[in-house]
């Protein structure tokens, strides 16, 4: 293959390498015109949206600029301190378990600490269904069960648990 072009023999005994012809005037004074008419129909409806936002909605009185009062933006808001609040919460949480108070006084419904209902648990005991016998053999009969197989927490969880020392330590001192 050779890197030389072939050009054809001029045609008409014009000379190649430029193009003859002329842009069509018609063509580029069309699409000027029309692309006029689109940026002023699109600048028109513009200003006629801003001007109906204007009335619609009111921005207020223009803030002073020697007005030094931080006006809060609406709940929820971002947290500051994260970790002081947990612990502030958590705390409100251990007090709130490890106190008396009322829930509700109209209904007399009072809150005793954890310590204390579990106490009264052992004493009084729960209320409970009367046993089926093993002889029914109705399924979903109770069926005793050693301390062996009964699920055991292990370990304290959620975002408060660093604050409750558990059993073992509390036995230590």
């Amino acid at each position: 293959m050779s890197t030389e072009t072939r050009l054809r023999a001029p045609q008409d005994g014009h000379r190649e390498g430029y193009e003859r012809r002329d842009a069509d005037v018609r063509s580029l004074l069309k699409f000027g015109l029309s692309l006029f008419l689109i940026l002023a129909a699109v600048l028109i409806s513009m200003k006629w949206t801003f001007f109906y936002f204007a009335k619609a909605q009111q921005l207020g009185p223009p803030a002073s600029p020697f007005e030094n009062a931080r006006v809060l933006p609406p709940q929820p808001r971002l947290q500051v301190a994260p970790r002081v609040d947990l612990q502030s919460y958590c705390e409100a949480q251990l007090q709130e378990l490890s106190s008396y108070g009322w829930v509700d006084p109209h209904n007399e419904v009072v809150r005793i600490p954890v310590d204390r209902a579990m106490d009264l648990i052992v004493a009084r005991g729960l209320p409970a269904r009367p046993a089926l016998s093993e002889a029914s053999g109705a399924p979903g009969a109770w069926e005793a069960t050693d301390k062996a197989t009964m699920p055991q927490a292990n370990g304290l969880q959620g975002p408060c648990g660093y604050l409750v020392k558990p059993p073992a330590e509390e036995e230590k001192k």
